[in-house]
């Protein structure tokens, strides 16, 4: 398993600097799928305590909630390399790459946060905290879109 964690050149402005995507090798019909992980849940206080004209690239009239989610989507480092140690533990066999990287701030105003995304044919979501084996505390989802990746059996 091919794991790749880029630093930032610089120290974050806030603790959720950190985005995580694992590539599991074979998954509901398909090969290679890119799993974009998040956090689906925090504390309003956390969220409270944040500067978000420094963390957000200020634009007129473009709304910049879905870029606050983007933010508190992603992973303090400490957090970061619990969820890669876990996935190395739990799933090494099954996954071919994880990939940790930093966000760029300030963060554009006007992006959604991947819980915003709609499931639907293609696009889903994985809930980590109803796998049994499921170990964090911290509430883990991932977003896959399988129309990206190739079937595993051409038709």
């Amino acid at each position: 398993m091919d794991i790749t964690i880029i630093q930032s050149e610089t120290p974050p402005p806030t603790q959720y600097a950190h985005t995580i995507t694992m590539v599991i090798k074979s998954f509901k019909g398909r090969r290679d799928v890119d799993i974009h992980l998040f956090r689906s849940a925090w504390d309003a206080s956390d969220e409270a305590r944040e500067n978000w004209d420094a963390l957000i690239s200020s634009a007129k009239d473009v709304d910049s909630l879905g870029s606050q989610r983007v933010i508190m989507e992603s992973f303090s480092d400490e957090e970061r390399d619990n969820i890669i140690n876990y996935l190395k533990e739990q799933y090494s066999t099954r996954l071919s790459a994880i990939r940790a990287t930093p966000l760029t701030f300030p963060v554009p105003a006007g992006l959604s946060g991947l819980s915003q995304l709609q499931p639907d044919k293609s696009v889903g979501f994985i809930a980590f905290d109803k796998i049994p084996s499921y170990s964090l505390d911290i509430p883990l989802m991932g977003l896959y879109d399988l129309s990206q990746h190739p079937p595993i059996v051409e038709e």
